[in-house]
């Protein structure tokens, strides 16, 4: 049965918002989230147990506790959730995974921020732009975030997770950053940080470490990196345009 458990001590946020971090395109919605987690010290709050998820455990160096491998961290401090996934989603299993999620962001009134990158061969900083689902499009403008300026796809999980948020018209925002698409980016990963996700969810985030340390982690998760590439469209969040997916 699908479910969302609680471990620990049960919260009770006002307007809470959640940061979704499945795998895709340069990582940079599981780069950001993952930094997200730690420089917040956030605690680790719930297991995801959707159908399809993988039946696999994790566990990090130097510590013995074996965890589920998509898990939600949340911070009281900053009434924010962050949605933490070490594996990708078989295509088979995205929209039972996107309706799991999206049932627990409803039953919680959590304002969802998607995170996708867009391939692109950039000079200088990475662009952001941002979508929206129902009446959430004025955040964007509230922020100053542009929408995109050509018609696009969003695939993988995060697009699924967007549809199912248009379907039923609930708000949600989606926040697109150009991206390399051969390699993790943790430079576009510091903009969905620095320029959206901190803004919105009115808070600071440090990012020096995501730019500082931009080799070590390009190293860390290159192999994980180019299994999503090998991965289907759907497996792997990502915006294109439209004509590139028609």
């Amino acid at each position: 049965m699908p479910r969302i458990r609680t471990h620990g001590e049960a919260v009770d946020l006002e307007e809470p918002v959640l940061v979704e971090g499945f795998p895709g395109l340069g990582l940079v919605g599981k780069i950001a989230t993952d930094h997200l987690v730690d420089r917040l010290e956030m605690r680790y709050y719930a297991s995801v147990h959707c159908d399809g998820l993988p039946r696999v455990g994790i566990y990090r160096g130097g510590d013995a506790t074996v965890r589920p491998p998509v898990r939600l961290y949340v911070s009281e401090e900053h009434d924010l959730f962050a949605l933490q996934s070490d594996v990708p989603i078989a295509s088979q299993a995205v929209s039972v995974v996107a309706d799991c999620v999206t049932s627990w962001v409803d039953e919680h009134d959590a304002r969802p921020i998607y995170l996708s990158g867009l391939p692109a061969e950039r000079d200088g900083r990475p662009a952001l732009t941002g979508v929206a689902t129902g009446d959430a499009a004025s955040v964007l403008e509230d922020h100053g975030i542009d929408t995109p300026g050509e018609d696009g796809v969003v695939s993988g999980p995060t697009g699924a997770l967007l549809n199912r948020a248009a379907q039923v018209g609930s708000d949600s925002l989606g926040l697109i950053v150009e991206t390399e698409p051969q390699f993790p980016d943790p430079e576009a990963a510091s903009v969905l940080l620095e320029d959206g996700i901190g803004p919105i969810a009115g808070f600071e985030v440090d990012v020096s470490g995501l730019v500082d340390s931009a080799e070590e982690i390009r190293e860390q998760r290159e192999q994980f990196a180019q299994r999503m590439q090998q991965a289907g469209q759907e497996e792997s969040s990502q915006a294109r345009p439209l004509r590139m997916y028609q």
